[in-house]
């Protein structure tokens, strides 16, 4: 074990990369708790995201238009999936999985190599690794202005549509909701917060590599699911749609904080998607065991109050 002063001097580059991975996390929760869609896109889209930003920061283009462009990459690849699941008929996981293939030679051929380099000395980049406390600012603005616009957002019309329809499919349908054009909306604009995400972490990381978003949805899916679990518990009944999306990005800082906490603890680096995986398995069984947990007590009780009832 390395001393604590190590862990302590590593937990600010933790909560910012952290902070990064959330504006992920809050598009894999649309996906994934609003739509009920599990879109594994998001690998590729990251990459995307963040090839596109590297690219065009690199070839004289202001740092806040390349991340613009960097989201609508990802919105076109959220577009594609949509339409091989809605007009296609291809089911959600297959039609994830061939945009994410699909987007390894796009990404490829964006950057012209597996790997491109962006120095923060050369270019103005928003976030760097070198400059922890200014990114984890401008990390937390980025998530509130997201978490702010996308609360107007699900409270019109169309944000209405999403919810309903990943509710209940049948009965939107039923009320005249055009189910699919909700279902390609959701995903763009999750996709679109996955490529922002990932023009982000190019430029924090200070290079955009082809394998950038392997493994994506695993850190989105934690995020989520800490984020879920930990906002019930704190605030219980009265967490509402914005302590979802705050506990969300939160949780993403959690992972990569447990994370750094296991690397501290003298654990090999070359597991860290073993420990990613257990992680994630230990937070989406703590809701189904409670869950039971809770049962079982009801069961208890009602069987208690049938023995005092006969015994009387």
């Amino acid at each position: 074990m390395k001393p604590i002063s190590t862990l302590i001097s590593a937990l600010p580059g933790s909560v910012a990369q952290g902070l990064i991975w959330g504006i992920l996390a809050i598009g894999v929760y649309i996906t994934y708790k609003i739509l009920d869609f599990a879109d594994l896109s998001v690998d590729g889209s990251l990459g995307t995201g963040g090839a596109v930003a590297v690219v065009l920061i690199i070839n004289g283009c202001p740092v806040p238009l390349a991340l613009f462009i960097a989201f609508i990459a990802g919105c076109a690849a959220g577009l594609v999936t949509g339409l091989l699941h809605t007009t296609l008929g291809i089911p959600a996981i297959l039609s994830g999985i061939l945009t994410q293939l699909a987007l390894y030679s796009i990404n490829l051929d964006i950057m012209g190599q597996a790997n491109t380099a962006i120095n923060v000395d050369k270019y103005p980049l928003i976030v760097s690794l070198r400059f922890i406390p200014s990114t984890i600012i401008k990390g937390a603005l980025f998530i509130a202005a997201i978490i702010a616009i996308l609360y107007w957002f699900f409270g019109t019309e169309l944000g209405f549509t999403i919810r309903a329809t990943g509710c209940n499919k049948s009965m939107s349908r039923a009320q005249g909701i055009n189910t699919k054009s909700s279902t390609v909306i959701a995903l763009v604009i999750s996709n679109g917060l996955v490529g922002l995400a990932g023009g982000l972490l190019a430029q924090y990381q200070g290079n955009a590599d082809v394998n950038m978003g392997r493994g994506a949805i695993v850190i989105g899916l934690a995020a989520v699911i800490i984020g879920e679990v930990l906002g019930e518990l704190i605030l219980g009944k009265h967490m509402n749609f914005v302590g979802r999306l705050v506990f969300t990005a939160l949780g993403a800082v959690i992972y990569y904080i447990v994370i750094q906490i296991v690397l501290w603890l003298g654990l090999s680096s070359q597991n860290t998607k073993l420990f990613s995986a257990i992680v994630v398995a230990i937070f989406l069984a703590v809701p189904y065991l409670r869950k039971q947990s809770k049962s079982s007590f009801k069961k208890a009780g009602k069987a208690s109050m049938k023995g005092a009832e006969g015994n009387g």
